[in-house]
């Protein structure tokens, strides 16, 4: 395989902290590669480095000859003052440049060098540039591509960056997060695109179906170091589990010789001959390995169950809208002890306002929710984390409580349970403005869970946390002796935590699975698989009703019928396109108004053009139909 990229004894320090010591891995031609490390250790900066953004200490980057690369930052900017369309031709590319080349030699005298920027352009397909960017922005819900950048929330920022990177099709893809800020059908679109792709891909993701459907190589960063795993994400947690059980093995040996040999060491007289110096450096290099600390994730956080009543929550009648875009519709629903449900739904159907509505922080238009006496709401939001950067880790956890209570006389101490976060001892002691993004994410979610609550409420709890803390939160979750409502495009988590689902999908229709994700997915392939072959038998059913009925016309029809003229035909062909396109655009406004995500102007502007359209589509049918009369 031909490589595309080495990275050789690379280390990189940040102050005196060591992100990684001495690493070296290849990504190959057509390789698909993830990146898998807890928050905080330099996986982000690993990227950066790669994508020649940030610096390093020592080693080397070797790339391929005229490797073209593709980097989507965390959270990627633009100048606020350019448009979308603009932001996708901003940090140039080949195709960009090469457009911004032909438009100069337009514009000079004499064209110089038009015939080379010509070939140029026939062979990058520069002409289509800007309607497949368009395609890929509509695809990632990106559709006024006139809207200025410092109108875009940070999600969408990230899309128009992923749209950017995958329109310029770049030999190597380094992506950090490409999944944030995606719903589940973008998700799976981009899942699709990734996976058959011949480009080679190193990407850092937290979704663990993506990583598994993509990725064909995992190697994971614990402890400054690499290790490779040449498989899925379901071989790589199988091995990873082999090599820390054969760690430990190694350091409990280690342990019960370093025994012996320390006390040997506290025996011998410090002027030593050559065969103890030996045995002195032995000694120390069996120190280290005897003091390697491995974190255990099998251990299970379980807290003391907070008592909660029969009575949980009813939904009544309820109703609640943003203008013409309806976000609860008539909604009733009687929520159970111990229930677990996810929402799914596009972005703007109404789930982060649904869990508001249910705990008091909007209210509704009409109806009301019936709360019980014993429910106590854990909510975390993604705007929820207000700390003080000057603050240590520890003393945001201890401004809650010094101790917490797990249970059967059991308490953990503030710190006790920061590391059961991977917080180690000496991290608490950080100031929150040193960590990183997943960190504090991390750290947010800690002093929800730490109040104990009896009914969690997660709205989008992935985003930013790396696996490691996933696969903790989805086992304290397990474990959880109350009820949980969780909002999230992570599949993977879904399926671990969720009983059922609601299923918004705009403008106020919701719909309840008893399952969870895949489940659903399952379902929903074979209900639309079957609609499809439906939707075909009727169509040709009426296909063949029609042709007896023009079989019958034309039974009656006199030989001496006129054929059309050669301007009626143009006429004809003219009519069908225009017909198509009308259908097309009737098609698009009738999606656009019940997706529940354009604005009331944009809602009235199209409700105004919608009657329009369909006279004029009217008009054009009958004439059409008039014409084929003729032509019989």
């Amino acid at each position: 395989m031909v490589p595309h990229l080495e990275v050789i004894h690379l280390t990189k320090r940040i102050g005196e902290r060591v992100l990684f010591d001495d690493i070296s891995f290849t990504v190959n031609e057509r390789e698909h590669i993830g990146l898998i490390a807890k928050n905080g250790t330099g996986k982000s900066t690993l990227l950066s480095i790669i994508a020649g953004q940030e610096g390093y200490e020592t080693g080397d980057i070797i790339f391929k000859k005229d490797l073209r690369i593709g980097y989507l930052e965390q959270s990627p900017s633009y100048p606020p003052e350019l448009t979308v369309m603009e932001a996708c031709f901003w940090h140039g590319n080949e195709v960009t440049n090469l457009i911004r080349n032909y438009e100069q030699c337009i514009q000079t005298e004499g064209n110089p060098g038009l015939e080379r920027l010509l070939n140029e352009m026939d062979h990058l397909k520069a002409w289509e540039y800007e309607q497949r960017i368009k395609q890929v922005l509509s695809r990632l819900e990106i559709n006024h591509f006139d809207q200025r950048i410092s109108e875009l929330s940070g999600g969408q920022i990230k899309r128009v960056a992923l749209a950017n990177i995958l329109i310029t099709e770049p030999d190597m893809l380094v992506l950090d997060e490409p999944t944030n800020h995606l719903d589940i059908e973008m998700i799976e679109w981009l899942e699709k695109q990734l996976a058959n792709s011949t480009r080679s891909i190193f990407m850092v993701t937290h979704d663990r179906y993506f990583l598994d459907n993509i990725c064909s190589t995992i190697i994971e960063m614990d402890n400054t170091t690499l290790y490779t795993y040449r498989g899925n994400y379901a071989y790589y947690l199988e091995k990873r589990q082999e090599r820390i059980d054969n760690l430990n093995q190694e350091i409990a040996r280690a342990n019960n010789l370093y025994r012996t040999e320390l006390e040997w060491m506290r025996r011998m007289p410090q002027a030593r001959g050559h065969k103890a110096k030996y045995r002195e450096d032995a000694f120390y290099e069996l120190e280290k390995v005897a003091k390697q600390r491995v974190e255990n994730k099998t251990v299970r956080l379980q807290m003391q169950n907070t008592y909660i009543g029969s009575k949980i929550f009813k939904a009544v009648n309820i109703y609640k809208a943003y203008g013409e875009t309806i976000i609860l519709k008539d909604f009733n629903y009687t929520f159970s002890r111990y229930e677990k449900m996810g929402l799914i739904g596009n972005n703007g159907t109404g789930k982060s306002t649904f869990i508001k509505l249910l705990q008091g922080l909007e209210q509704p238009d009409k109806g009301h929710f019936d709360i019980g006496e014993t429910i106590r709401f854990g909510y975390y939001s993604q705007d929820g984390m207000t700390f003080n950067p000057g603050d240590k880790v520890i003393d945001i956890v201890r401004k809650i409580a010094e101790y917490i209570d797990i249970g059967n006389g059991k308490h953990l101490t503030a710190s006790q349970f920061l590391q059961h976060f991977l917080f180690s001892p000496e991290e608490q002691y950080s100031l929150v403005a040193k960590l990183s993004g997943g960190e504090r994410r991390r750290l947010y979610l800690c002093t929800v869970l730490m109040r104990n609550p009896n009914f969690l409420i997660l709205d989008e709890p992935t985003n930013d946390l790396d696996i490691v803390t996933l696969q903790i939160l989805e086992q304290y979750l397990q474990d959880f002796k109350g009820c949980v409502i969780v909002v999230s495009h992570d599949r993977y988590f879904m399926d671990k935590i969720v009983d059922h689902i609601l299923v918004f999908k705009g403008q106020g229709e919701i719909q309840d699975f008893p399952g969870n994700y895949t489940q659903y997915r399952e379902w929903k392939n074979e209900f639309d698989r079957r609609q499809a072959e439906k939707t075909k038998a009727d169509k040709e059913s009426r296909r063949g009703k029609d042709n007896t009925e023009n079989n019958n016309k034309q039974g009656q029809q006199t030989s001496r019928k006129p054929k059309l003229t050669f301007n009626e035909r143009k006429e004809m062909a003219s009519l069908e396109a225009d017909i198509e396109a009308l259908e097309a655009e009737k098609k698009m406004i009738e999606e656009k108004l019940s997706s529940g995500k354009i604005s009331v102007d944009e809602i009235t502007e199209l409700s105004r053009r919608l009657p329009k359209l369909n006279e004029e589509l009217d008009v054009k049918s009958m004439r059409w139909l008039e014409l084929s009369e003729i032509e019989g």
